[in-house]
């Protein structure tokens, strides 16, 4: 009989829909021994996998193992594997079939395969591979959110719709916090095994433990799917770019860890968010808003992985080779007296996870201001994020928020001063720096740090027409010197 192998982001019944037989999960403590995980993350994952080895029952040989190939010499049978969503486990998939029979099946979680992706691709003729363009044909392929051959409501893209600044004088946007999940004895077994490994030296983490906030179960998923979609979906649209320091949550729906576990299809999670459409529950710019992160970006940004190359996670067009500081890789929001950062870094030490403009406007846009290598910014969000993963993070953070791609993701680099995230946050409140100034002991470090890399990058980027008025802004900076004396001093010391 065959056995199938289901990896730890494998663990949703469409990963089994088409097979009764028996399951093979693996539980590798050398994969945490390598690198400094975020504790929650481990945690998570480890209870999801140990989760559904349980509902599985004795279907399932759930093996602990130093090493996956040591797990899989235990199978006597044929052995299939659902492609991994990893470059890695794709490469030791492919070496362990060489010495044994592995049926290797097509890639499931995702709502448009990668041939009708490579297909769209090569139709581009030459053209950017835009994800406007990859959205709005998947959902006409998909017959989402469209009445007849038209979009609904006429419009493809509601963001002009989406950008509101969070609400003046409130400490939360207003709307229920999500519904978390309750441990149960799996957790505490998982937390006594994390306690005792990291306790005898075989592991060790970043971020601090916490109660489990993520769904690690199907049913647990799917409530908070629904969760979302009652209570907060409707309020997504208007406030997804704003950022509240009170607020960690927002109105966001904190699905993309159960996502990216394979816990939910995105296909049930966009009908589901259409359907509230469509009864009139939700406006359309809520709606249109989650479905295209869904269906169009993050399905978006898996294909790329895989279509780039392997090359492309070395690619650095801005030439950015400072270090990762250990102030930042090590969550310490202590350390710097920037009240957007220190509230972020906050976030992610507490919670392992953040919004996506936190992500993008804060910790991205700070990293590359500062010239930080990509390679080590993107392998620093894969780890301590509870939703990262390679082909999540090397695409956003490579391409969309370090810009080291030159421009095949995105057509112009992140990067804002203090004006925005004054704008779109309650940040700079209360905050030692002036986001007006840009020089001084008040200086705002995004501020300074803007026009420090647009100055450092200026050949670079004087071409790109969305960048050339801000780039020749430099000539208008009477205290561009002081500046860049500033900013030198400062390197990579927390503000």
């Amino acid at each position: 009989m065959v056995t199938r192998w289901l990896f730890g982001d494998q663990l949703g019944p469409h990963f089994l829909a088409d097979h009764d037989g028996p399951v093979l999960m693996v539980e590798s403590r050398r994969v945490l021994a390598r690198t400094q995980f975020h504790r929650q993350k481990a945690h998570l994952v480890l209870s999801a996998m140990r989760h559904r080895a349980a509902e599985l029952g004795e279907r399932c040989d759930y093996r602990r193992e130093p090493t996956y190939r040591e797990a899989v010499a235990h199978v006597g049978g044929p052995l299939e594997v659902v492609q991994p969503t990893s470059r890695a486990a794709v490469a030791l998939v492919r070496t362990i079939a060489e010495e044994r029979e592995v049926v290797r099946l097509p890639e499931r979680g995702f709502t448009t395969s990668r041939a009708d992706f490579e297909q769209w691709a090569a139709g581009r003729g030459g053209r950017r591979l835009l994800l406007e363009d990859f959205y709005r044909d998947a959902r006409r392929r998909l017959d989402v959110l469209m009445d007849g051959d038209e979009p609904a409501q006429g419009r493809w893209n509601l963001d002009a719709d989406n950008r509101e600044p969070p609400p003046r004088g409130r400490p939360t946007l207003g709307v229920a916090e999500p519904r978390w999940p309750h441990e149960d004895e799996i957790d505490a077994q998982v937390r006594a095994d994390l306690d005792a490994w990291e306790a005898d030296g075989s592991v060790s983490f970043i971020g601090r433990d916490g109660p489990r906030l993520f769904a690690a179960t199907r049913a647990e998923a799917l409530a908070a799917l629904e969760d979302f979609v009652t209570h907060r979906l409707g309020a997504f649209g208007p406030h997804e770019d704003a950022m509240l320091a009170g607020d960690d949550w927002m109105a966001h729906s904190l699905l993309s860890a159960p996502l990216n576990l394979g816990l939910l299809d995105p296909l049930e999670v966009v009908e589901r968010v259409e359907a509230a459409y469509r009864a009139g529950d939700v406006p359309l710019n809520s709606a249109e808003g989650f479905i295209r992160q869904v269906i169009g970006w993050r399905d978006y940004v898996w294909h790329l992985y895989w279509h780039l190359g392997e090359d492309y996670r070395h690619h650095n067009r801005l030439n950015a080779r400072r270090h990762l500081p250990d102030w930042f890789a090590q969550l310490d929001a202590d350390a710097t007296g920037a009240r957007c950062l220190s509230e972020v870094l906050r976030g992610v030490r507490d919670h392992g996870w953040a919004h996506h403009i936190p992500r993008l406007m804060v910790l991205g846009n700070y990293a590359m201001q500062r010239g930080w290598r990509p390679d080590e910014v993107t392998d620093w969000f894969h780890r301590a994020f509870v939703d990262g993963y390679d082909w999540v993070m090397l695409p956003n953070v490579v391409g969309m928020s370090q810009h080291a791609d030159g421009g095949i993701l995105a057509t112009k680099p992140y990067a804002a001063g203090g004006a925005y995230l004054n704008t779109m946050s309650d940040y700079c409140g209360g905050c030692r720096f002036n986001p007006r100034v840009r020089v001084g002991e008040d200086a705002c470090p995004f501020t300074a740090g803007y026009w420090a890399f647009l100055h450092r990058n200026r050949e670079r980027l004087e071409g790109n027409h969305r960048m050339a008025r801000a780039v020749h802004g430099l000539d208008r900076l009477t205290d561009l010197d002081g500046l860049l004396q500033q900013e030198r001093l400062r390197g990579s010391s927390p503000p």
